[in-house]
């Protein structure tokens, strides 16, 4: 017989101790509630239970190896391998989309492959941070942004572009669209940076930090939610080639002969992501290195075979938080870390 002091256990109990009843019983419910798509209340006045009782025994079914969640992976959907990269690389966030063999060789097919998940994620994201900033030179970032649906008000107060922009009349034209477009979008205010992103000179960039229009945007680099970034490698895309930014064979021969094999926002880095500081770096006129590392947030998109060396350095600098590739560079990354 048990004292007044002594306490019942009113834990769930286990499988081994559970009296043929409670089975039966929770099994009734269980299968009343998932198989028949039951409710609550449903069962607990076809059964002559209070609902907090059917509520109780729902919760003890896993518990008492009467209910097993299953997640069944829909085709096209790689959760493994981007649980797989998260954890080899330390990421918060991997999105892995399939992409054609001839997409790996292709730089405008990869785009057109990421550019769909690339959109969808920023539907996602967007409304829910506060100041996003975009890297200028990205035709996937672009492409995604084009492909984007209007978004319904949420926290977003500033689209800050993080690069300069200014070039020949169609890369520039291109440059400031991606800020203008995700700013009308998410319905906030664009700040855009109305200068190069490479100028001849030290003493050329100087003089552009001074000046309002630039000054406005880089006054905001260190309030960002987010940064949205596209992931260069060497030599640069086409889009930054025909740009009229100057970027020339010695800067490319620099570069090179320093170890870069990628960057983020133009600032390079080596195979291993470790910044790359070159006589180049002094003319890039945007955010600095410390300042895309304290960002919390920082989104990097890829994928191709000619971006496997810049995706897998950024990967292994920690330049990245989030990431959003294609299958295959997906697969090497895991098996080429």
């Amino acid at each position: 017989m048990l004292g007044s002091s002594q306490k019942t256990n009113t834990d769930m109990p286990s499988p081994r101790f559970a009296s043929h009843d409670l089975l039966r019983l929770t099994t009734r419910v269980a299968s009343m509630y998932h198989e028949r798509a039951m409710g609550q209340v449903q069962i607990a006045e076809q059964l002559g239970l209070s609902q907090a009782r059917v509520s109780r025994l729902l919760k003890q079914a896993p518990g008492l190896g009467i209910v097993k969640t299953t997640v069944h992976i829909p085709e096209g959907v790689h959760a493994d391998i981007e649980q797989q990269l998260e954890q080899r690389y330390g990421l918060d966030e991997v999105i892995v989309v399939e992409a054609t063999e001839a997409a790996q060789t292709d730089d405008e097919l990869m785009t057109r492959a990421l550019a769909s998940s690339v959109a969808s994620y920023l539907e996602l994201i967007v409304p829910t941070l506060s100041v996003v900033g975009v890297s200028s030179w990205s035709s996937t970032l672009l492409a995604a942004v084009n492909a984007m649906r209007p978004m319904s008000p949420g926290e977003t107060k500033s689209i800050v572009q993080v690069l300069g922009g200014v070039g020949l009349p169609k890369a520039q034209h291109s440059a400031t669209r991606l800020t203008e477009r995700l700013a009308q979008l998410a319905k906030a205010e664009p700040v855009f940076m109305l200068a190069p992103g490479v100028v001849a000179t030290p003493a050329a960039k100087s003089a552009l930090q001074a000046d309002p229009l630039c000054h406005q945007a880089m006054a905001r680099f260190g309030d960002l939610s987010a940064l949205l970034m596209g992931i260069g490698s060497i030599p640069p895309s086409r889009m930054l080639r025909e740009s009229g930014n100057v970027f020339t064979e010695q800067d490319l021969t620099e570069l090179r002969d320093a170890g870069a094999v990628g960057d983020v926002c133009m600032r390079f880095y080596d195979a291993q992501g470790l910044p790359v500081i070159t006589p180049f770096d002094e003319r890039v006129l945007g955010i600095g290195t410390d300042q895309i590392r304290r960002t919390r947030r920082r989104v990097g998109v890829a994928g191709g075979r000619r971006k496997f060396e810049a995706v897998r350095a950024a990967l292994r600098g920690g330049w990245l938080s989030t990431l959003i590739t294609d299958l295959h560079t997906a697969e090497r990354l895991l098996a080429e870390p």
